[in-house]
């Protein structure tokens, strides 16, 4: 098979190329992108069977050009979302070079003009759809997040690094997996980088451990920004608060907000909106679009919305939306149709499909995993404290069978005393680097305990 191509290099070539509009050489193209004569020829030579450049002429007088100068050319990644002919006008508008777009500042009337259930982003027939997507209604009766952890070892890595990804993160999903599970930092890459996907770890477990007090909520968002930004903003003191200072955007012609007062007002408006909003996937839509928006944190707002989106759907045990396969530039693309038009029409289109994908993912995930397990379910959290404080307390085999004991007799019903400890000794036996996050357990905890266990 071969190597795929990176979508960056073969977007920077069409970029260079867009800068002559009569049609650039090789080796004109070659003096502004970083490539080999022959390397460089065969990214031309996709482009151009792809259609996203035009050549003419032979040998040391072929010139390359794009089909239009403006706006910019998809790749064939991005063309996979098909979308409307309004949200296609949106992206036009917004790959426009930015000396044609006017440049705009907040609009409050954009988010005043939202009513509860009145207003929709989504219409019913979509609505109904991502509802039988993900999952309809027969779990709502089921704790809160039980759909989640069936899934939790999958998800984290999935949402960590697709996340991640689009905000420019080099990881691979490889590279994420062997991160979350054994601790590594890939070579040569960011130290910034693996702290992203990990503060995206810790973010994931705090909605899914905290499934049933989650919400739309003060505390809720600004721990979740407060995890997704440790270690990766200049001033500490801006983790968890809202920003008192004015931010710039690169890449559009959007102002944000100022003013500490203002920013506090159209937040907690953002979050009682959300919070009436009875539609799960219309409340998720609502904070991808207006928390980015607003900008109320100083960085990582985005990275806040996406998660976000979640929070709704975990609580009613609905599939979760971790961004399986979205395109980098036609996310953007819809970031940017909200911030400059206010228009979400892009962004609702990119949400649609991407939940579908995730729905696609998940439903095989939990088809091999079968039916859960009503006992597991209704003793879950003893049973992680007892595995956990075993591992901590670094327990031989048998101080091991003496406290789970202990704590069947502690957590369980005298009827379920027995199964607990079957099922508490089963988890232990079956522990290993790929599954000790579910424990809330770090590598080294697990390999100082194996050395006692063994």
């Amino acid at each position: 098979m071969p190597k795929k191509i990176p979508d960056n290099e073969l977007r920077t070539i069409v970029q260079v190329v867009a800068g002559f509009p009569a049609g650039a050489s090789l080796q004109q193209i070659a003096g502004k992108a970083d490539h080999s004569s022959r390397t460089l020829q065969r990214r031309l030579t996709r482009l151009v069977k792809d259609g996203l450049l035009v050549a003419s002429g032979k040998g040391r007088w072929c010139r390359y050009r794009v089909p239009q100068a403006s706006p910019e050319p998809l790749l064939p990644e991005e063309a996979g979302i098909p979308v409307s002919q309004a949200a296609e006008e949106t992206r036009s508008a917004v790959r426009q070079p930015l000396t044609r777009r006017h440049p705009v500042g907040y609009n409050r009337a954009f988010l005043d003009a939202y009513r509860p259930n009145e207003t929709r982003y989504l219409s019913e027939s979509e609505r109904n759809k991502l509802t039988e997507l993900g999952g309809g209604n027969p779990r709502e009766k089921l704790p809160a997040g039980t759909y989640v952890r069936e899934i939790l070892n999958r998800l984290l890595i999935d949402l960590s690094w697709n996340s991640s990804r689009l905000e420019g993160n080099t990881y691979s999903l490889l590279e994420t997996e062997r991160l979350l599970e054994m601790g590594e930092s890939a070579t040569g890459k960011d130290a910034r980088d693996a702290q992203m996907i990990l503060n995206h770890k810790r973010a994931i477990e705090m909605l899914v451990e905290e499934a049933a007090g989650i919400g739309f909520n003060r505390y809720t968002i600004c721990n979740l920004h407060a995890l997704l930004s440790e270690n990766l903003l200049a001033d500490p003191a801006a983790v968890g608060r809202l920003r008192s200072k004015s931010v710039g955007i690169t890449g559009t012609v959007f102002r944000p907000l100022e003013g500490p007062q203002l920013i506090e007002e159209c937040f907690q408006q953002i979050l009682d909106t959300a919070a009436a909003v009875e539609d799960p996937f219309e409340q998720a839509l609502f904070v991808m679009v207006h928390l980015p928006y607003l900008q109320p944190f100083e960085d990582v707002n985005k990275r806040v919305s996406r998660l976000a989106a979640n929070i709704s759907l975990i609580r009613m045990n609905l599939c979760p939306l971790s961004f399986v396969d979205v395109p980098e530039r036609t996310y953007i693309d819809g970031i940017l149709g909200v911030y400059e038009l206010n228009r979400v029409d892009l962004m609702r289109e990119v949400f649609i499909w991407a939940y579908e994908r995730s729905c696609a993912r998940y439903s095989a995930v939990r088809q091999s995993l079968g039916d859960p397990d009503p006992f597991r379910i209704r003793y879950r959290q003893a049973i992680m404290q007892t595995v956990g404080e075993v591992v901590h307390g670094k327990m031989a085999k048998q101080a091991a069978v003496r406290w789970i004991q202990e704590c069947a007799k502690q957590h369980s019903k005298p009827e379920d005393q027995g199964r607990f400890v079957e099922v508490a000794e089963t988890e232990l036996m079956n522990l290993h680097e790929g599954n000790i996050s579910r424990y809330r357990l770090r590598p080294s905890d697990f390999f100082e305990w194996r050395k006692t266990w063994h």
